[in-house]
C-alpha cells in the first residue's frame, strides 16, 4: 500500500500526495526510487510477496571479484603493496573456504573480509 501510493503519485506527476498513515500530505521527490535486495535461498529469508513482486523489475547480479575489492580496501587503509597483499589475502581466504569445515561459525564472506582488512588498517596506522 505504501509503495503503491508513491508509485501512483509518480505516475500522476503530483507535487504532494497522501502517504498512508500520515496526517498531512507530503512532498514527492520525483527522483525517488525503490531497490530491494533479495538473496534467494539464503537461510532465514522470505520470498517477496507477489503483490510487491509485480511492482519491481528483476536485475541479475554478479559475484563480486574479491581480489579487486581486497586490493582497493588495502589501498584505502594505507597499504602500498596492495597488489601483492591482495593476491595473498585472496588465496588465503579461498584456501580457508575450501579446507576448513563448513560450520556456521566460519565466515569467509565479504563483510568478514572487509572487517579484517579494516582492522589491519587500524593496526597499521597505530604502529
Amino acid at each position: 500500500m505504501q509503495v503503491e501510493s508513491i508509485c501512483s503519485a509518480k505516475r500522476m506527476a503530483l507535487k504532494t500526495f497522501w502517504f498512508p498513515g500520515e496526517v498531512a500530505p507530503i512532498k514527492l521527490v520525483p527522483a525517488v526510487g525503490f531497490f530491494i535486495t533479495m538473496n534467494p535461498g539464503y537461510a532465514g529469508r522470505q520470498e517477496l510477496p507477489e503483490n510487491l513482486k509485480v511492482l519491481f523489475r528483476s536485475v541479475a547480479m554478479m559475484v563480486p571479484n574479491r581480489e579487486t575489492i581486497m586490493k582497493v580496501k588495502l589501498a584505502s587503509v594505507g597499504y602500498s603493496m596492495m597488489d601483492l597483499l591482495g593476491k595473498k589475502f585472496c588465496i588465503l581466504y579461498a584456501l580457508c573456504e575450501q579446507q576448513l569445515s563448513k560450520q556456521r561459525h566460519y565466515d569467509f564472506g565479504l563483510r568478514n573480509i572487509l572487517s579484517v582488512l579494516r582492522t589491519s588498517g587500524t593496526v597499521k596506522r597505530s604502529e
